[in-house]
């Protein structure tokens, strides 16, 4: 098939995700290798995402390929879910090792919003409370209560929704500051989210749901001691504290998970994306020894169709086989050294750089359009500038998110100091057009 044809019939008989699909242009995709896509005409684009912040191993290893295979030829695919299987107990056990003594039991899913909608319903019955807190900056699937969950805009056409959301306000709000140090804004924002506690009633509250490192809507590391404060307060008043993993979990952030950087231990994990590194659909539910032995006791009231299924847990283990012999944790922590040292470079050369940010291999450049710091695009909007950086991306062979007035940098784990320097060297042209839309005034 070729290329035009590919596109036509896509457009014709699919919708695309968070788009009026009659106005997107697919990015043809023909094959992957490594840390490249290539498209049916030949083109080779750098992953400069690793697709949605997900193909962690990088794509098509050869040794998760090969499990799958001997998944695929062991004839056991599809088992139902009140079965035992091999890979589920393997994967079990992995999870189990990987997670903080706490945590020894999971409940699997297809996706991170599947992990954190059934989530929702363990933190329900286990407190037997039914409020929960998240963050407007958040972003945790797009289920219907995940939706709610959300705080960033795509939860509003959902809305109205189920109830029993409350959302406040990050460490680092969009415009708003808590303060100048990471100890001011610690103390401030703490104290507004008990403030918030009490005014919704402690005695109500199940949990706080937070990505321990935001995502999509800045790649916002927490301030320091900011974790080890927010699950002392949770404690206070008996809430349960979600860590939502699905996109800064297994190795992005130079950790094998995001919270291990503040030593605090979850009441509950929600994993995805870099579990399998996408090659196959699956999300994970992980909780602590106390909410693991109530459900021993008690029914827990969610299931599906294809929880456990055998082929995407045969390659969830395989993943983790790789990252710890190629150690890709360690190559993220490593290679987020050389992105910050890049980003600095980028940041003093370019006037349009409003802020540069990483951990790891987990990355944002915030843009803007004058001295004032004013955002080359609006909260939730975009601008004729940030549309010219994605298509000059493109050209010059570099797929990335462009939101906003920021753009992403997560390129997989498994990329190489020589490669991260020719991305930044491509993003680098591409800001010498849009500092064009910089004015000093």
């Amino acid at each position: 098939m070729d290329q035009n044809t590919m596109i036509d019939l896509c457009k014709k008989h699919t919708l695309y995700t968070w788009a009026a699909s009659g106005s997107v242009a697919p990015m043809p995709i023909e094959r992957t290798e490594g840390i490249f896509l290539y498209s049916p005409d030949g083109k080779r684009y750098y992953d400069f995402n690793s697709q949605l912040m997900s193909v962690n191993i990088g794509h098509a290893h050869p040794k998760v390929i090969a499990a799958m295979k001997a998944q695929l030829d062991a004839q056991l695919l599809y088992s139902f879910p009140a079965s035992a299987t091999i890979p589920r107990a393997r994967l079990g056990q992995q999870l189990a090792e990987l997670m903080p003594p706490n945590i020894n039991t999971s409940f699997f899913t297809l996706s991170g919003a599947e992990a954190n909608e059934n989530a929702i319903k363990a933190v329900r019955m286990y407190s037997g409370r039914f409020k929960i807190l998240s963050r407007y900056r958040s972003y945790h699937g797009a289920t219907n209560a995940t939706m709610q969950l959300t705080g960033d805009p795509r939860r509003l056409p959902n809305e109205p929704g189920s109830p029993g959301f409350v959302h406040v306000f990050d460490p680092w709000p969009y415009d708003y500051s808590f303060g100048e140090t990471d100890e001011e804004i610690t103390r401030n924002n703490l104290r507004y989210l008990e403030e918030t506690i009490m005014y919704e009633g402690p005695e109500t509250i199940a949990a706080m749901f937070i990505e321990t490192v935001t995502g999509t809507n800045g790649v916002l590391a927490p301030p320091d001691g900011y974790l080890v404060g927010l699950r002392a307060l949770l404690d206070k008043y008996g809430i349960l504290m979600v860590c939502d993993e699905v996109m800064a979990g297994f190795g992005r952030t130079g950790k094998m998970f995001a919270f291990e950087h503040a030593g605090i231990e979850p009441d509950i994990v929600t994993i995805a994306k870099g579990l399998t590194s996408s090659y196959t659909p699956l999300g994970a539910m992980c909780v602590s020894d106390k909410i693991a032995k109530h459900f021993q006791d008690n029914v827990f009231w969610g299931g599906l169709t294809y929880n456990s299924h055998a082929l995407s847990l045969a390659t969830a283990s395989a993943v983790i086989d790789v990252m710890k012999e190629e150690r890709l944790v360690e190559n993220s922590q490593k290679m987020g050294v050389v992105m910050r040292r890049e980003m600095d470079r980028l940041t003093e050369k370019h006037p349009c750089i409003r802020q540069a940010r990483n951990i790891g291999l987990f990355g944002m450049i915030d843009l803007q359009k004058n001295a004032q710091g004013e955002r080359m695009a609006p909260y939730n909007g975009t601008s004729p500038a940030m549309k010219r950086l994605g298509e000059l991306f493109r050209e010059k062979g570099l797929f990335t998110f462009v939101r906003w007035g920021s753009f992403m940098c997560n390129p997989p784990l498994c990329i190489t100091e020589a490669q991260l320097l020719e991305c930044f060297a491509i993003v680098d042209s591409a800001l010498d057009v849009i500092d064009a839309e910089y004015f000093e005034r």
